[in-house]
């Protein structure tokens, strides 16, 4: 019963421990205003294991200088008075402290690893959660391989740096402590020992600036060539069928030694701060026993304050270590913090939960005068697509231009919940995730086989699942690959049906079908959706005849609305656009 009371207790103060702030704790603007103040939110977080570690490091590291003192005793004691008695006696302890030791070592360690942990999925879930606001407006304000980057090899540089907290503070006490100890025996060879370890700090600051300085550079440089590689491999198909995957692969090597390159430049400095992270150490400690063999020589000390001193010293370079490579990782730290918080502030839509628009719309967009009204189906059409499609991401909340709104609400002001549910943005470049068929349409939703193959039909992709092994069971590869193109839209446009919001905005949804498909598709998104609104982006003469309402933008703005007919015989430059646009095709 004791004993489980004893494990109860023990697992209690563990517990008590390991407690920190909330999962869900997000760092505020403060706390992303710069690298080393992210470093301290994610440190604050958990400040009770951090100051356990603290407490532990310093507990070990200065248990390390007991051994020496108890060899000293044991030596002029024992071995100098030829007093068996009390060389065991000293032995015995020497055996306790060592043992002891060991145990502070683990626990240390084992803290130190939860601290690094910790430190790491906080920095991810901060990233990931952040990510997940941005949306879909992420992929136009950074590059994929630097999310990847930032994903991987930033959080796990910071976490690292957060170890400084235990073995770091244990460092400064045991050098503290050492040097008192040492002052006791010989003032002058606690003088040398204070006075060396602020040179071996000056002599490797110079190398921790340029790790830095070389760090941002390689940094920059690692997340262009991973986007590079991200868009390699989505395109890897096409490449095959066009012969470009050899001049591709070697424009990739060529990129890739030039990062080979600015890596050297991090692992010049980088290895110099490790050679002298056990070099200087060693040399000092040489240094160190030269002098007390010569006070011993001397009289000065005893033979036994002599092996005390060289254990001293040889104790010291744990901790002269710990400094010097704990300096070089707060250098990498601040370059690979700086990423992430960059990532942490782009700034997200607002998340407010007051507002709840009625209806289908109507939806404005006082930016560009688009107005479209509920339960219509209306196009919009323009020279360059990029400006429909701004206008989509407006009405979406894609994009941080705020104005827009629905029913008279700000989009802005309506919850993202709420927003994802009733209003859904159909894109061409939505991701396509791996699974079932079934899996993939119903999406978020749970699966309705009626509904389903409802959607399907409205899509015009009953035939891309006729054609699978499997019907709604068979399987879809990541991102579509085992699609064409035109199949992947279908299926992109078939889950967007399966949502039924009262609002779907799809852009381009029938660019990569034929003619007769595509007639097929606005004719069943028409009937599916009749009492819903629709938006759809395109220049084709099949979908402008058949939308309720056209409307034309000139440079980003609203020129003329009306039907695809009206427009024909009214407006000139509609009818040069669609000319154009049927000439495309």
């Amino acid at each position: 019963m004791t004993r489980d009371g004893a494990r109860r207790r023990t697992a209690a103060v563990r517990e008590w421990l390991d407690r920190t702030s909330e999962t869900g704790n997000r760092a505020t603007a403060n706390d992303l205003a710069g690298p080393f103040r992210f470093l301290f939110w994610l440190a604050r977080s958990q400040s009770r294991r951090i100051a356990w570690g603290g407490v532990l490091g310093t507990l070990w590291m200065v248990g390390l200088a007991v051994p020496p003192w108890v060899l000293s005793r044991a030596v002029d004691q024992g071995l100098v008075a030829r007093d068996t008695r009390a060389l065991i006696r000293w032995a015995l302890v020497l055996l306790v402290v060592t043992v002891l030791n060991a145990l502070l070592g683990i626990a240390r360690h084992r803290t130190m690893t939860k601290v690094r942990m910790d430190a790491s999925f906080r920095a991810v879930r901060a990233a990931v959660g952040h990510t997940s606001r941005l949306g879909a407006s992420l992929p136009g304000r950074v590059s994929t391989g630097e999310v990847v980057t930032v994903g991987i090899a930033d959080v796990y540089t910071v976490a690292m740096a957060l170890t400084v907290a235990g073995p770091g503070v244990g460092a400064v006490v045991a050098y503290a402590v050492v040097a008192v100890v040492l002052f006791t025996t010989s003032p002058l060879l606690a003088a040398v020992v204070l006075a060396g370890v602020p040179l071996l700090a000056v002599a490797v600051g110079p190398f921790l600036q340029r790790i830095e300085r070389t760090g941002g550079e390689y940094r920059v440089h690692q997340g262009r060539l991973t986007t590079r590689l991200v868009d390699v491999l989505a395109g890897l198909r096409v490449l095959n069928g066009l012969g470009g995957k050899a001049f591709v692969a070697e424009r990739y090597e060529q990129q890739s030694q030039g990062l080979v390159g600015h890596g050297y430049r991090v692992a010049g400095p980088a290895s110099w701060v490790g050679a002298l992270s056990t070099g200087l150490p060693a040399l000092f400690l040489a240094a160190v026993v030269w002098l007390s063999a010569r006070m011993a020589a001397t009289g000065a000390i005893t033979i036994g304050e002599v092996v005390a001193v060289y254990g001293y010293v040889a104790v010291l370079v744990v901790p002269v270590s710990a400094f010097i490579e704990g300096g070089g990782d707060i250098a990498r730290a601040r370059v690979a913090g700086q990423r992430i918080i960059d990532l942490l502030n782009l700034p997200a839509a607002r998340d407010n939960k007051w507002a709840s628009p009625s209806g289908c719309g109507p939806l404005a967009d006082p930016a560009s005068g688009v107005i479209v009204r509920p339960g219509s189906l209306t196009a919009l059409v323009a020279a360059r697509p990029a400006e429909t499609r701004t206008v989509i991401e407006r009405l979406g909340r894609l994009s941080t231009d705020a104005g827009a709104t629905w029913a008279g609400v700000p989009i802005d002001d309506v919850a993202r919940a709420e927003l994802r549910r009733r209003l859904v943005v159909a894109d061409n470049d939505a991701e396509v995730f791996a699974g079932t068929v079934r899996e993939v349409i119903a999406g978020r939703l749970e699966p309705d086989d009626s509904r389903i193959r409802a959607a399907l039909r409205v899509a015009v992709a009953e035939d891309v699942v006729e054609a699978l092994p499997g019907g709604l069971d068979a399987t879809i590869a990541a991102g579509g690959s085992d699609l064409s193109g035109g199949q992947r839209q279908r299926i992109r446009l078939a889950r967007a049906v399966y949502a039924a919001p009262d609002v779907l905005l799809a852009v381009e949804p029938t660019s990569a079908v034929d003619a007769n498909t595509e007639a097929a598709m606005i004719d069943r998104i028409r009937e599916a959706r009749r009492d819903t609104t629709t938006v759809i982006t395109t220049s084709s003469p099949l979908v402008l005849d058949r939308a309720d309402e056209v409307v034309v933008l000139i440079d980003g703005k609203a020129s003329s609305v009306g039907t695809h007919t009206e427009l024909l015989r009214t407006d000139p430059y509609y009818r040069e656009l669609v000319s154009r646009g049927q000439d495309d095709r």
